[in-house]
C-alpha cells in the first residue's frame, strides 16, 4: 500500500486509544487519537531514511506501526536525544507500566525498583523513607533521576535524589536506561538513568486510596485527572506515617504534586510543581555508635517545558529544585552529650535550562541541544566559609556559615539512521564546568543493532561518561569522615553487546558489559583506622552478565490460563580495583549475584495473587558493632526475600492484602542497619470516572 492510500482511504478506519492494554503504548504516549487505515503493515516507520519525513507527516511523532495482532511497542524517550521507538533502541531499557506498578506487593518506588534487573536498592528505612539506588554496580551518586524528563538529582548527596514530591500511586510508568547516559543527559548519568512519568491519562477521573498495617503504618492518598478539550490537569496528595519497626524508625511523609498540559497551535506546553516534607527517625543511618539520629527533609520542585516545531522539533525547558535538610546526630535533648555543638543544616538550590531539538531528513534523524545547570549550597558544614553568615530558613537562631556554587554547561549532538535491518546512533557531549579548570571535555558514544531475524536482534554499544563529585564528597568533615576539595570527576568507558529476542509470548535479552572506570570516588580507610577519607581510587573495572525473560503463558499457548505472567532476571557482577589495601565504604559493596522472579496468577474470578522473589548476594564487608565498640570486618550474607499481594478487583475498586518479607528474613542492606522483618498491610483503592 502506498502512502496516498494510507492517508486518503477512510473506509474500514479503526480508532485506537490504547494498544496491548498498556498505558505506555506508543499512541497513548502521544495523548492523541490516531486513525490508521488497513493495519496489515508490519514494518517499522523510519525503516528507510528517505521515507522518514513523509512518514512523520502521516502519523505524527516517532512510532512503530501495528503488527497483525494489533500490539504496539512503547515509546521510550530516555535512550536517545530524540524520541525513539522501543524496537529501535540499541540499548537495554526496562519499562515498568501502570499495570505492573499497581499489582506489585509494594508501597513505594524504592521497593518496586528492588525487582528490576541490575538495580541495587539499599534502604536505611522502610516505605521509601531513605534509600540509595545504583545500576550495574555503580554508586548511588552515579544514577540520574528524572521526573517527567527533568533532572532532579541533588548536588549535596545522592542520598536525597529520591526525595520525590510524587506519591507512589501517581506514577504511571518508569523507564530505566542501563549503562552510561552522559551523551544523552549530561554529567551524573554515569551508570544509568531512571525517568519517572506521571499524568498520562486522557480521561477525567478521581482516585482515592487508604491502607494500613503493622507498627502503626497508614497511608492515605487522593489523586485526580481533569481533562478538557486542550487542557489536562493532574493533582496528587499523599500522607503516610508509621511508629517504626524498631526504636527510632518512625516517620511521617507528605507529598503534594501538580502537573498541567496544554495543547496550543504553537505546540504542547507542560508544567509541574511539587513539595515533599519528610520527618524520620534515622536509627544508625550514618554510624551505629549513635542510633538516635533524626532527619527532616523538605524539597520543592517546579519546571515548565514546551514541544514545538514542524520540520525541526524544539523542546525547551526550565526548572528549579530546592532541598533543605536538617540532620540531628542526637534526636533527644536529654540524651545529648556536652561535646555536641549542634545539628547539621543544608540547603541546595538548583536551577537550569535545557534545549533539545531534532529533525528528520533523508539521511536519518539528527538531534542537537544544550543544557545549563547552576548548583548552589548553603550549610554550616559543607562549602567555603561565608564572610557574612545568613539565617537558616525556618530554624530560629541557626546560621549558614558556609556555601559554594558551580555552573555546568553541556552541548549535545547525535545522529541516527534506521535501515530495514540495521540501526546506528552516534553522538557526543561537550561539557564545561566552572570547577574544572575552565576546560571543555568530550564524551562520545555509539549504539548499533542488527536484526538477525524477526525474533532476534544483536546490539552493541560503546559509551563514555563522567560524574562530578557531590558537595558532601568535597567538603564533609566530622570525627569519622573527611571530605576532599581536590577530588577530580569520575570517568568511564563502557562496552556492551548482547541479543534481544521476542518470540510469541516470550521476550527478553542476554548481554555482557564492561565498564572501565578511572578516578572513581569512594570513602576509604586503612584497616587499622576509624576515619573515612574521600579519595579518587585509581581504577575500578566492572564486568557483568545479565539475562531476562518475560513470559506471557496465555499468549504462548494461545489459550486462557490461570498464570498471567512470569518474569525472570539474573545478573552477575565482578569488580576489580587498584587502590591498595584500603577498605571501601560504597564503591566495592555491589550485588555480585541477583535473581528476581515475579509470578502473577488468578485464584478465582476477580481475585489474583502476585509473587515477587528476590535473591541477593552482596560483595563487600562492613565493620561490626557490638553495642559499645567496633569489631571485625563482616561479610554481607546472601538472602532471599519473598513478597506477595492478594487482590480483588471489580468496577474500579481494588482491595488487597499484602506481605513484605513473608518469611521474616533477617538481613542487612547497608552496614549495621537492621532491615524490617515481616510486615502485613491491607488497603483499598477506588477510581471514580468523571
Amino acid at each position: 500500500m502506498n502512502q496516498k492510500s494510507l492517508v486518503r482511504r477512510t473506509d474500514h478506519v479503526v480508532t485506537f486509544r490504547k494498544f496491548a492494554r498498556k498505558g505506555y503504548s506508543a499512541f497513548q504516549s502521544m495523548h492523541k487519537m490516531v486513525r490508521i487505515g488497513c493495519l496489515s503493515i508490519s514494518y517499522l516507520l523510519f525503516a528507510i531514511p528517505s521515507n522518514a519525513e513523509r512518514n512523520m507527516m502521516v502519523v505524527g511523532h516517532d512510532t512503530i506501526t501495528s503488527m497483525k495482532d494489533i500490539e504496539v511497542e512503547p515509546i521510550v524517550i530516555s535512550a536517545q536525544r530524540a524520541p525513539v521507538a522501543f524496537s529501535q533502541v540499541a540499548r537495554i531499557v526496562k519499562v515498568i507500566g501502570k499495570e505492573e506498578i499497581q499489582s506489585a506487593p509494594v508501597q513505594s518506588l524504592q521497593d518496586l525498583l528492588e525487582y528490576s534487573l541490575n538495580v541495587d536498592v539499599r534502604q536505611r528505612g522502610n516505605y521509601g523513607v531513605q534509600a540509595d539506588i545504583s545500576i550495574r554496580g555503580g554508586s548511588f551518586d552515579q544514577v540520574l533521576i528524572l521526573l517527567n524528563g527533568i533532572n532532579i538529582n541533588d548536588p549535596q548527596t545522592g542520598h536525597h535524589s529520591l526525595n520525590l514530591p510524587v506519591s507512589f500511586d501517581a506514577i504511571e510508568r518508569i523507564e530505566i536506561l542501563e549503562g552510561p547516559a552522559s551523551r544523552i543527559y549530561g554529567p551524573n548519568a554515569f551508570s544509568g538513568a531512571i525517568n519517572i512519568i506521571t499524568g498520562t491519562s486522557d480521561k477525567s477521573n478521581l482516585k482515592a486510596r487508604v491502607s494500613g498495617g503493622e507498627n502503626g503504618y497508614y497511608d492515605t492518598g487522593l489523586s485526580g485527572t481533569f481533562v478538557s478539550k486542550k487542557l489536562t490537569n493532574f493533582v496528587s496528595v499523599d500522607h503516610r506515617a508509621s511508629d517504626g519497626y524498631i526504636r527510632n524508625t518512625d516517620f511521617e511523609l507528605t507529598d503534594v504534586f501538580y502537573q498541567g498540559k496544554l495543547s496550543t497551535k504553537a505546540g504542547d506546553l507542560e508544567w509541574q510543581a511539587g513539595h515533599t516534607d519528610r520527618n524520620f527517625g534515622a536509627n544508625s543511618f550514618y554510624t551505629p555508635a549513635y542510633p538516635d539520629q533524626f532527619e527532616q527533609v523538605k524539597t520543592n520542585f517546579a519546571s515548565i517545558k514546551m514541544e514545538t516545531g514542524d520540520f525541526v522539533h524544539f523542546t525547551p525547558s526550565v526548572y528549579w529544585r530546592r532541598n533543605q535538610d536538617r540532620f540531628e546526630l542526637f534526636r533527644y535533648p536529654e540524651l545529648t552529650p556536652a561535646w555536641y555543638t549542634g545539628h547539621n543544616y543544608h540547603l541546595t538550590d538548583v536551577y537550569g535550562a535545557n534545549l533539545n531539538a531534532w529533525f528528520v531528513s533523508k539521511f536519518g534523524r539528527t538531534a542537537f541541544g544544550s543544557d545549563f545547570r547552576s548548583e548552589n549550597i548553603w550549610s554550616n558544614v559543607l562549602g567555603k566559609p561565608l564572610d557574612n553568615p545568613i539565617p537558616v530558613p525556618g530554624e530560629s537562631g541557626r546560621m549558614f556559615t558556609k556555601s559554594d556554587t558551580r555552573t555546568n554547561f553541556s552541548l549535545f549532538a547525535e545522529h541516527s539512521i534506521y535501515l530495514q535491518q540495521f540501526t546506528a546512533s552516534a553522538g557526543v557531549m561537550a561539557n564545561w564546568n566552572s570547577q574544572l579548570e575552565q576546560a571543555w571535555n568530550f564524551y562520545p558514544g555509539i549504539d548499533l543493532s542488527w536484526s538477525i531475524s524477526n525474533a532476534v536482534k544483536w546490539y552493541a554499544s560503546i559509551n563514555s561518561s563522567l560524574r562530578l563529585p557531590t558537595f558532601t564528597d568535597l567538603y564533609y568533615s566530622s570525627a569519622t569522615n573527611i571530605g576532599n576539595s581536590s577530588l577530580k570527576p569520575e570517568k568511564a568507558v563502557a562496552y556492551e553487546s548482547g541479543f534481544k529476542y521476542q518470540f510469541n509470548g516470550i521476550d527478553g535479552h542476554i548481554s555482557y558489559f564492561r565498564r572501565n572506570g578511572k578516578d572513581m570516588i569512594d570513602w576509604i580507610k586503612k584497616p587499622d583506622e576509624n576515619v573515612w577519607y574521600a579519595q579518587n581510587i585509581t581504577r575500578l573495572n566492572t564486568d557483568g552478565l545479565e539475562f531476562s525473560a518475560n513470559i506471557n503463558p496465555q499468549k504462548l499457548f494461545d489459550k486462557k490460563l490461570f498464570i498471567k505472567s512470569v518474569n525472570f532476571s539474573w545478573s552477575w557482577l565482578n569488580q576489580n580495583k587498584q587502590s591498595g589495601i584500603y577498605a571501601s565504604k560504597y564503591v566495592l559493596d555491589f550485588l555480585k549475584h541477583k535473581i528476581d522472579l515475579g509470578i502473577s496468577h488468578t485464584v478465582v474470578k476477580n481475585v489474583g495473587i502476585n509473587w515477587q522473589i528476590s535473591y541477593q548476594d552482596r560483595n563487600g564487608t562492613y565493620t561490626s558493632w557490638d553495642g559499645s565498640k567496633y569489631g571485625d570486618e563482616v561479610e554481607y550474607k546472601p538472602f532471599v526475600l519473598v513478597d506477595s499481594r492478594l487482590h480483588w478487583s471489580k468496577n474500579n475498586t481494588n482491595i488487597y492484602l499484602e506481605a513484605s518479607n513473608l518469611f521474616d528474613k533477617s538481613y542487612n542492606d547497608f552496614g549495621n542497619i537492621a532491615q524490617p522483618g515481616r510486615s502485613i498491610r491491607i488497603g483499598i483503592i477506588h477510581q471514580f470516572n468523571l
